[in-house]
């Protein structure tokens, strides 16, 4: 099968509707799992044992589990308790949580890595506890954490492919149906490709910027 020009411009539109759908559900599902992973890494290091615990077994579980099955759940399990919804959503949430669980650590990490002369410090202020976190350790614990955090972003970008199991129309899904409907694969899957591959090696020159700007600590 030879490369047909004319049905890659034809194709394009559509692929592009699929890469803004893809680049959506990453920036969202980033915020979501940024939010869940510092509750996480907060409520673990909570001195109630009961939620510590619950909350670590929680999230060890979400993460022992593979993403797509989660994905399933949330959206061919969940209708049958009445909790129905739209494919994207649900595509959101299944990333943001399965990736809260892995940016938990990286907060984890980051605020372990705050000097512990920084919280004697805000007691013999006589700070209180949400004065500690909000002004002295999560604003010292942040500037380590955004290279990984990025990293994290780079490979939800690179799972979404399979929010298409859930019906997303991401790009791979409008792949797939052009595809189908033409049945010529090698154009419109060869671009997929090249649209995930030229997005990642832009991420990553951030990610190396980042790395730059942010990866070392002055103390």
């Amino acid at each position: 099968m030879e490369w047909d020009w004319n049905f890659v411009w034809e194709i394009m539109p559509t692929l592009i509707q699929g890469v803004k759908i893809t680049i959506l559900a990453t920036l969202l599902g980033s915020v979501l799992a940024a939010i869940v992973g510092l509750g996480i890494a907060l409520a673990r290091r909570s001195p109630n044992k009961a939620l510590s615990r619950t909350v670590g077994f929680l999230a060890e579980f979400i993460r022992g589990t593979p993403l797509l099955v989660q994905l399933y759940f949330i959206f061919y399990v969940l209708p049958d308790i009445g909790i129905l919804l739209p494919p994207l959503v649900a595509g959101v949430i299944g990333l943001g949580l399965h990736y809260g669980t892995y940016t938990a650590e990286v907060y984890r990490a980051g605020i372990d890595n705050v000097p512990r002369g920084q919280w004697e410090a805000a007691k013999a202020c006589n700070l209180g506890a949400r004065q500690t976190w909000t002004h002295i350790i999560i604003p010292q614990a942040i500037r380590p954490m955004i290279p990984a955090l990025a990293n994290y972003f780079i490979a939800m970008f690179k799972e979404t492919p399979l929010l298409s199991a859930i019906t997303v129309l991401e790009l791979m899904n409008q792949a797939k149906s052009v595809a189908n409907t033409y049945y010529r694969y090698i154009e419109p899957i060869t671009l997929v490709g090249a649209f995930f591959l030229v997005i990642s090696l832009f991420s990553v020159i951030l990610l190396r910027w980042l790395e730059r700007r942010y990866g070392k600590i002055e103390r």
